[in-house]
């Protein structure tokens, strides 16, 4: 993934819109929440197994909406001075202090 290639069409696109003015982490969160949502209706009511067997419609709305949610999940890192990679690799350590393999595996629980 080339992440500053990312960054950069994002930018452009916000700068062509004039859409800065509207970018605060406040608003950027609730879009956010909002295409997590459109992710999540596409499968509501389906049962446990059903999306193993998701139709290329189904599929296809899922990357758009997966492509909206990382677009939001980088404007807001941006606009937080947030570097991505460092919290993704910060979160993934205190994780696996908090659920350590030997407590949790194979185990859909939270300590």
């Amino acid at each position: 993934m080339n992440y500053e290639k990312i960054k950069n069409e994002i930018k452009e696109f916000v700068e062509e819109r004039d859409w800065e003015q509207f970018h605060t982490p406040k608003n950027l969160s609730m879009a956010l929440s909002v295409e997590a949502s459109e992710l999540l209706e596409i499968f509501q009511w389906k049962k446990e197994d059903e999306y193993k067997n998701a139709t290329e419609k189904e599929k296809e709305m899922a990357k758009d909406e997966i492509a909206d949610i990382f677009y939001y999940l980088v404007r807001i890192s941006e606009k937080l001075n947030i570097n991505i990679e460092e919290a993704f690799f910060n979160k993934m350590k205190k994780n696996k202090e908090k659920y350590p393999k030997e407590s949790v595996k194979g185990k859909a629980i939270k300590n």
